[in-house]
């Protein structure tokens, strides 16, 4: 059906150019064309016989390039088929609007080329400047209502919560659906679209440790849309002048003024070098393990035996692991320990003890 269409489109373009280009034709050869070609109807249908004679062979390249185009728009968020359009509109009003003046030059071919090349670069440059500068585009136009959103929430609530954006590695560990269980995140969840997107290549890989992080990644996310009382939301924006998806979140944190939410630790220092908040899930983690000090008495299961002479190793429920002197002779049992030490390391906490 597509190639029907475009050999038709051919055919009046074929007809249109027919009656255009003979009478040029015939201006610039200074000869004198046949009294038949003088006709507008052989004209067109001279163009159009010729047209559709070159779409015999243009037709499948121009089905093949239009195919490309629209698999290309299908990809590209709304925003970008949008703010592209309006700034194709806006750029070729503007070259309209030059092209006026251009008109009262003398040199009719001149001001005929001038005018189409103007016409091509100011809708380029409007449709360009509609692309790169849409979430400028997109926060001005959204401004007032904005306002007055804030305005009434002011009257709810004493102050703003901000977003909570969710990185792929703190959606893969999965703790964050547990946290979000309990109540202490509060406000909407931003998940953005090119974080879905790693996601869905990861859970797609071959390497099967790596298929099976993704797929738990996807499933923590349904389990926060579906069974939590939590809004999330889906941020179908991009930034494709950022090739990395940490600097794209990094960039979108300090657009929407929110909290980047993970648990990757370099993500972490380079969004706090950017003066961005961070929350780190092994920072909560960390910080909510009980206090412990030495004199303590904990009852620990000794599970296996330690790297020095006669040592065992037992974990709390925490799972922070305690080396129990003279706890060999313990392995498999449940012992009363006394804590003699407590080592902090960057790995987590280490505690030793000896049996009571």
């Amino acid at each position: 059906m597509i190639k029907r269409i475009v050999q038709v489109i051919y055919i009046f373009v074929g007809s249109t150019l027919g009656l255009v280009l003979f009478p040029l034709l015939d201006k610039l050869l200074k000869t004198e064309l046949p009294n038949i070609l003088h006709n507008s109807y052989v004209q067109a249908l001279s163009g159009a016989v010729i047209f559709f004679i070159l779409s015999l062979w243009l037709v499948d390249p121009t089905v093949t390039f239009i195919k490309y185009i629209e698999e290309k728009l299908l990809k590209a968020p709304i925003s970008m088929i949008l703010f592209g359009s309006l700034g194709l509109v806006f750029g070729l009003i503007l070259a309209f609007l030059i092209s006026l003046p251009i008109d009262s030059i003398r040199l009719q071919y001149v001001s005929s080329i001038i005018q189409i090349v103007v016409t091509i670069l100011l809708g380029y440059l409007g449709f360009q400047v509609g692309i790169k500068k849409r979430e400028e585009l997109l926060s001005l136009f959204t401004l007032s209502s904005k306002a007055k959103k804030k305005a009434a929430e002011e009257q709810d609530t004493p102050f703003d919560i901000p977003v909570k954006i969710l990185d792929t590695s703190v959606i893969i560990d999965g703790r964050i659906a547990d946290i979000c269980q309990t109540g202490f995140i509060e406000g909407t969840i931003v998940i953005p679209q090119f974080v879905l997107a790693e996601l869905q290549y990861i859970a797609d890989s071959s390497d099967t440790l790596k298929r099976n992080r993704g797929r738990r990644g996807l499933d923590i996310l349904n389990r926060i849309q579906k069974e939590l009382a939590m809004k999330v939301e889906i941020y179908e924006g991009d930034f494709e002048d950022v090739p990395e998806v940490d600097a794209k979140l990094v960039k979108l944190t300090k657009l929407k003024n929110g909290i980047l939410v993970t648990n990757d630790f370099n993500l972490n220092k380079v969004s706090e070098l950017q003066q961005i908040k961070v929350w780190n899930i092994n920072d909560l983690a960390n910080a909510i393990k009980p206090v412990v000090l030495p004199g303590e008495v904990l009852t620990a299961f000794v599970v296996k035996e330690g790297k020095e002479k006669l040592q065992g190793v037992a974990y709390l429920d925490d799972g922070t692991m305690i080396v129990v002197e003279d706890g060999k002779e313990s392995i498999g049992k449940r012992v009363d320990t006394v804590v003699t030490s407590v080592l902090q390391t960057s790995a987590g906490r280490m505690i030793f003890a000896k049996v009571k």
